[in-house]
């Protein structure tokens, strides 16, 4: 009978230091890498919207966006990820080079191949960050944009924002845009 293969686990010190240099990025789930895929024309489009809209609201606020680049640490090293967006309001983050820990509003782009584990597994992990006001998850193949807010009794509820004449609210930075703006030059017949 053949042996089962054995799945390597690696140190959350190890997945750091080989994260700074690597050619890719990966994220990283207790003890386990996964590589991240390339993104949408549409997925691209929509984040850069995002940080255009955000960056000039939040300016004076001492709170910082940071794109798809920036790492969040969640838990004692169980996990690192890379938002898409996210928004920290925390001075220890301002000083943090490459991981933020107390982000405020976390967006999530979503794909065909990620959007089950965005909604599910990922999402499970963001929720023990006790700073986290705010989970947004948006469409970039229709107009839908999916805010899960934290109310004060420490549960989730969800707003659902839908149609190209919506106007989305991100409580948690006092922001409100058209979903015309977050959509601006998506092109809905790209396959």
């Amino acid at each position: 009978m053949p042996a089962l293969a054995e799945k390597l686990k690696i140190t959350p010190e190890d997945y750091l230091a080989a994260e700074i240099d690597a050619p890719t990025r990966s994220e990283y789930v207790q003890g386990e890498i996964y590589a991240m895929a390339g993104a949408s024309d549409g997925h691209v489009t929509v984040n850069a919207n995002l940080i255009t809209l955000i960056k000039p609201h939040l300016r004076g606020s001492g709170c910082k966006p940071y794109i798809n680049d920036m790492k969040v640490r969640i838990g004692t090293d169980d996990a690192y990820y890379y938002p898409d967006l996210l928004v920290s309001c925390d001075p220890a983050d301002h000083k943090r080079n490459y991981i933020k820990q107390s982000p405020l509003l976390i967006i999530e782009i979503l794909s065909s191949s990620t959007e089950a584990y965005d909604r599910g597994g990922k999402f499970a992990f963001y929720r023990q960050l006790t700073s986290l006001q705010e989970y947004v998850l948006i469409d970039p193949r229709t107009y839908r944009v999916d805010v899960f807010r934290r109310t004060p009794q420490n549960r989730w509820e969800l707003f659902n924002f839908e149609g190209a004449d919506a106007e989305v609210e991100f409580a948690s930075i006092n922001f409100r845009c058209s979903m015309q703006d977050i959509y601006e030059d998506v092109d809905f017949e790209l396959v």
